[in-house]
């Protein structure tokens, strides 16, 4: 790939990467609004209406959090391919550079080999900060699970959160068995949530 190809991939990959923060940013918002939508619905007391609300905002959360995931997989990519185009352009310069020191050896010129060895270390600190940032890109993935509590949990937390009683059984909370201090504790968590709010 010639060196103008390079840049014109990275290029479209960093612009590709920021048109996926973008999406992410606008899954965010639509989250925020079904969160808002869930609110009045359950005190309106409208449970169908409040599930189909939490569903939509955690569907919104997990398309932003996919978005993000593959941006960070571009970024990290398109710093391999600055890598590249670094290497490339600093193989090019240590050519150059190798010469100069040659010349500068010969005359035993100390201020010009002083200036050279400027030039390379200066180089190797550009490669050392790209590497870094693709080790960064690299390291950002995370995991993702739906589960459907999720939509239950989230209808209590926005509940909760407003002081508003959630008028339904949830399902499966008959289910999940909790020993005496534990469900005292969630009790009483609650109970200060509330209170707070």
């Amino acid at each position: 790939m010639s060196s103008k190809n390079m840049e014109n991939a990275l290029f479209q990959l960093k612009f590709t990467a920021k048109q996926l923060q973008r999406n992410a940013k606008k899954c965010q918002k639509d989250e925020t609004a079904e969160k808002n939508k869930l609110k009045k619905a359950i005190q309106q007391g409208n449970t169908e209406g409040a599930k189909i609300y939490a569903s939509n905002a955690i569907r919104k959360k997990n398309e932003a959090l996919n978005f993000l995931r593959l941006s960070s997989r571009i970024d990290a990519v398109a710093s391999r391919v600055q890598t590249a185009v670094t290497m490339r352009s600093v193989s090019k310069s240590m050519g150059t550079l190798v010469k100069g020191m040659d010349k500068a050896m010969k005359s035993m010129n100390l201020e010009q080999i002083s200036a050279i060895m400027d030039k390379f270390e200066s180089q190797f600190e550009d490669l050392d900060v790209q590497t870094q940032v693709m080790e960064g890109s690299m390291g950002q993935t995370t995991t993702l699970t739906t589960p459907q509590e999720e939509v239950d949990s989230l209808m209590q937390q926005v509940a909760d959160e407003h002081g508003l009683e959630l008028n339904m059984e949830l399902p499966g909370a008959s289910n999940h068995i909790l020993t005496g201090d534990k469900e005292q504790d969630l009790l009483t968590e609650r109970l200060a949530k509330l209170r707070n709010s």
